[in-house]
């Protein structure tokens, strides 16, 4: 505990029940000494039968170090839940003796019929009483429709997201919008008022000149805007493709991929790095972490961070997309640039993260490009799946570039692979796992944490446009 600052230390009232639950410390900075006081007592000669001994008390004090961190017992102590049945008579009956098991036990321990005994994983979510202050009514402005209440939102429904105005198609519509939504376009002259946001919509007016589909990633790597910015300058030039080969990019308004056989260039490809313990590595030794873990999710012993600042209209019209708070290492013209790694895959460089969504024109390999130009000029029908490719063409590109991505981790762990085998016909075929976004702690991959979401297209680009 003391190793990790982010964790908080735990006190166990009952060490040998395992259903106990702990009080957490808090820790602390400080800077005190650790003293060793000893007491000393001499009895004094007795002169007088009658009169009482005063021994002589004599205290000597050591100073053994300084104390730099402590921790503190701030919460109060949480629910108890014990292993115990109440019987319809009242009467409890301790059931530890049949669910824990402290010895090696045969079936018949566990095909007994028990009580249902399911302790609950978390009792409260906080451990310090905080005052709570009834709000009045909340007084909306001139215009505000309550949103509709749906299965959907009935639990857990706060507030309305507040809308971007983006253009949803799927790739069953039959048609394709031609201008943005009239919310989208005064969306985006409330908060351009500054040059660099006129310079940031013009780059972004070139970049769909020359390439009509962009990734909201690839944008990000090409040009330095503000990504609360970027939420309401995409919907303004561009729709957003949910399903289809497509899915999870913005596109040009007016400009139908599924009638323009070219197009096949700019379909995604959702490319996962594969590893697997038959193949002599793990998950664990892969150079290329996962965004986020369910394994480092814990709840009551970690400390909150501190959320993100929110971004606010006001601030948007102050140029925070262009100059940005004082004193940042980078300079405007690169500030919330990303890495070109982030939407580009390269032979001989390891993506940034373990699921990526690349376009095939990112694809920058000879021999992947010939993949995907395997049908050039024949294309006769554009489907859901595959689009104006062959079929199993992202089959075969995933084949390929995990062959890629493992000699490259052949060549920088090669202990790794010393027992690996492959298959018959040199494919190998191994297990996928998948790392999700933001986390977010890929600081070195991004220079700018978005206000909220993670950097996963497919679960968090929705969200932020609904």
């Amino acid at each position: 505990i003391y190793a990790d600052p982010a964790k908080r230390l735990e006190l166990y009232f009952r060490p040998k029940d395992p259903y106990c639950h702990p009080v957490c410390a808090n820790r602390f900075p400080t800077s005190t000494m650790l003293l060793r006081v000893r007491r000393r007592s001499k009895k004094k000669q007795q002169l007088d039968t009658e009169e009482q001994i005063q021994p002589e008390v004599q205290f000597e004090m050591e100073i053994l170090g300084i104390v730099t961190t402590v921790y503190k017992f701030q919460g109060m102590s949480d629910f108890q839940y014990l292993a115990m049945h109440s019987s319809p008579d009242g009467k409890q009956t301790s059931m530890y003796d049949k669910v824990l098991m402290l010895k090696p036990e045969k079936e018949e321990f566990f095909n007994r019929d028990l009580p249902l005994y399911i302790p609950p994983p978390i009792f409260s979510r906080l451990d310090t009483p905080v005052d709570y202050f009834y709000r009045p009514d909340i007084q909306h402005r001139s215009g505000y429709n309550n949103p509709q209440v749906s299965g959907e939102n009935l639990i857990g429904l706060s507030r309305a997201r507040r809308p971007h105005n983006a253009i949803f198609v799927n790739f069953d519509d039959e048609e394709i919008p031609t201008k943005p939504l009239d919310a989208a376009v005064q969306n985006w002259k409330k908060v351009c008022t500054n040059p660099v946001d006129k310079k940031v919509e013009e780059e972004l007016r070139k970049l769909f000149e020359a390439r009509p589909v962009w990734s909201r990633n690839a944008v990000k790597a090409n040009i330095s805007v503000h990504p609360d910015k970027l939420k309401v300058l995409l919907p303004y030039l561009a729709y957003y493709m949910l399903t289809g080969p497509w899915r999870s990019l913005w596109v040009r308004f007016g400009y139908d991929p599924r009638k323009q056989p070219e197009a096949k260039i700019y379909q995604v490809l959702d490319f996962r790095i594969r590893c697997g313990m038959k193949y002599g590595y793990a998950a664990s030794d892969m150079p290329v972490k996962a965004k986020r873990s369910t394994y480092n999710y814990s709840l009551p012993i970690t400390v909150k961070k501190q959320g993100s600042h929110t971004v606010s209209v006001h601030d948007l019209k102050q140029g925070l997309g262009s100059a940005g708070t004082s004193g940042a290492k980078k300079p405007p013209s690169s500030r919330y640039k990303l890495k070109e790694s982030v939407y580009i895959f390269r032979e001989g460089a390891l993506p940034p993260y373990r699921q990526m969504f690349y376009q095939l024109c990112d694809l920058h390999v000879e021999s992947l490009q010939k993949i995907i130009h395997r049908n050039d000029g024949t294309e006769s029908e554009c489907t859901e799946r595959d689009g104006w490719c062959l079929a199993k063409t992202s089959d075969d590109l995933r084949d390929s570039m995990s062959l890629m991505i493992k000699q490259i981790i052949r060549s920088t762990r090669p202990a790794l692979f010393s027992n690996t085998t492959s298959s018959e016909d040199g494919k190998e075929q191994l297990a996928y796992e998948s790392g999700e976004d933001e986390d977010d702690e890929e600081e070195e991959e991004e220079d700018f944490k978005p206000s909220d979401g993670s950097e996963n297209e497919m679960e968090t680009e929705i969200l932020d446009y609904v």
